[in-house]
């Protein structure tokens, strides 16, 4: 079913249509509150069809999940975008649950708004964009291995882990790195002069906020190795210890 927005005499013509549309989006059966568990397997899954897993509207199901267990929305939602996926909406859930997923800006889905089969081609779904009202926030927990990129849109990235030389983490707002950077970091990544870099072991290739950037070879070698921050003073790029 398709509504047309008709204009008045004169005006211009509709320049948009609302249609009921289905799409048939992958579920993720959540089981328990166990995230690493969870993490440990769906990284095996991952490993073995990267592909279907890239950029792939999820909906995360809670009709197996305790009743009353409390879930860890922040970490799961920062896990599944760390292997690519987009978070969608949540079904199934309790009154609390549900409210828990509305707060990291999760859609409350029901059985109507999915259909069984196989996943939709990469192209249909809609990419991510930045969402309107809280600020979103990305949390990896796993290390992230050369090849990988992960992006956090919209909002602040955070990883509890390594990144790899050859791995790439890029946020819109700022980065938060608990481990080693060996990897590239880009730190308003359009075009947020104040964003920052956060790093406990700096051994990166690069480092960038809002397209300043700084290759290996021109990172000083007493700010290597120990926790800097690295941010825009009067659109120079500085790094420092913290």
């Amino acid at each position: 079913m398709a509504v047309n927005f008709r204009s008045s005499a004169g005006e211009a013509p509709p320049a948009f249509e609302l249609k009921a549309a289905g799409f048939t989006l992958p579920v993720i059966r959540l089981l328990n509150g166990d995230m690493e568990a969870l993490a440990e397997q769906i990284g095996v899954k991952v490993e073995q069809a990267p592909d279907f897993f890239r950029h792939t509207p999820v909906v995360i199901d809670l009709g197996g999940f305790p009743e009353g267990g409390a879930v860890e929305f922040p970490l799961l939602v920062g896990l599944l975008r760390g292997y690519g996926m987009i978070p969608f909406g949540v079904r199934g859930g309790t009154k609390t649950q549900n409210a828990a997923a509305e707060a990291m800006e999760l859609a409350i889905l029901g059985d109507a708004y999915l259909r069984p089969g196989k996943a939709a081609p990469a192209s249909e779904p809609a990419p991510e964009t930045p969402r309107r009202g809280l600020p979103t926030f990305t949390l990896v927990t796993r290390p992230v291995r050369s090849g990988q990129e992960i992006y956090a849109a919209g909002g602040d990235l955070s990883v509890v882990a390594s990144v790899s030389s050859g791995a790439e983490v890029a946020a819109d707002g700022n980065i938060h790195i608990y481990g080693c950077l060996r990897g590239r970091a880009l730190a308003g990544n359009r075009g947020n002069a104040d964003a920052r870099i956060f790093c406990q072991d700096l051994q990166a290739e690069l480092v960038s906020v809002a397209g300043h950037y700084r290759i290996s070879e021109n990172i000083p070698a007493d700010l290597r190795g120990v926790p800097v921050q690295v941010f825009l003073d009067q659109k120079v790029l500085r790094i420092e210890k913290i």
